[in-house]
């Protein structure tokens, strides 16, 4: 029989850099030409870190504990994949790379896929995603945990327990101890969705619980500003200063069709001043 090729790797994604700069250190597995990758949630800043090795400049203390993590993951990496190799199981990137997880797909609890996708959400706010989205998910975290202790009396459940009913009853939860309207409680399912779908990506779920689930959302009643009442605010005397400054934001808004959320994250920088030509 051919033996496996087995290598590992360390590498950083220049394209997903924090705030401050710093870039996410990643592990790449490859058996055969396959690949597995997951993130270490360690980060470096990009002239620290040297592709060529594969590890960071050793010239400042944080660096050098980096280095001495990557060696110990590396370390327990190979350990996890000797046992394998001890058990008579095949040696694949996902195996040796769930392995390392501790990701044994017969136990895994859906609340604990939840938390690791919320917590790469909020490593990534203000770059993939919007506040909003960041808080929505763990507004749905917490449903979903709360749901269970009154529904089943347990604090999480395996994912392969998500059933169609499961959702229905999810559902029913929302709308009846929540009180959330249809429309509200339908977002709330589809946040949940991508949750699923991570399961059904990683292959940690064998049949997709929402494969026979529509969502429909209802006709929202939108009441509108017409333009004497637009006008009658703009023309409106505000003497608390709190106030004006949500006034003067609630307007941008309206003249420049822009959502509230857009306009909190806006920046001097993201404003262009330009005249242009009057048409004639």
């Amino acid at each position: 029989m051919t033996r496996a090729t087995f290598n590992l790797a360390f590498y950083v994604k220049r394209t997903k850099a924090l705030n401050d700069g710093k870039i996410p250190v990643y592990a790449r597995i490859t058996v055969n030409s396959k690949i597995s990758e997951f993130g270490l949630q360690r980060y470096v800043n990009p002239d620290s870190w040297d592709n060529m090795k594969g590890k960071a400049i050793p010239n400042c203390k944080q660096n050098k504990e980096l280095n001495d993590y990557l060696e110990t993951i590396k370390g327990n990496i190979f350990i996890k994949k000797r046992e394998l190799e001890e058990q008579g199981i095949s040696i694949t990137a996902d195996a040796v790379k769930k392995a390392y997880q501790g990701l044994d797909e017969s136990n895994l609890k859906l609340l604990e896929i939840f938390k690791e996708h919320n917590k790469k959400c909020k490593l990534l706010e203000n770059i993939d995603f919007a506040p909003g989205t960041v808080e929505r998910y763990e507004t749905c975290y917490k449903h979903v945990s709360n749901f269970m202790k009154e529904k089943y009396r347990k604090n999480d459940v395996p994912i392969n327990d998500v059933t169609p009913m499961f959702i229905n009853d999810f559902e029913f939860y929302l709308k009846t101890t929540h009180k959330c309207a249809h429309n509200t409680a339908t977002k709330y399912l589809k946040n949940f969705k991508k949750i699923i779908r991570i399961a059904m990506a990683n292959g940690w779920l064998k049949k997709d619980p929402f494969d026979i689930i529509k969502f429909r959302l209802g006709d929202a009643d939108l009441a509108y500003v017409d333009e004497a009442e637009l006008n009658a605010l703009i023309n409106k005397n505000v003497e608390i200063e709190r106030m004006q400054e949500g006034k003067d934001v609630y307007l941008f808004c309206c003249f420049t069709g822009l959502a509230f959320v857009d306009v909190s994250s806006l920046r001097n920088e993201d404003i262009i001043t330009k005249d242009y030509p009057r048409e004639k």
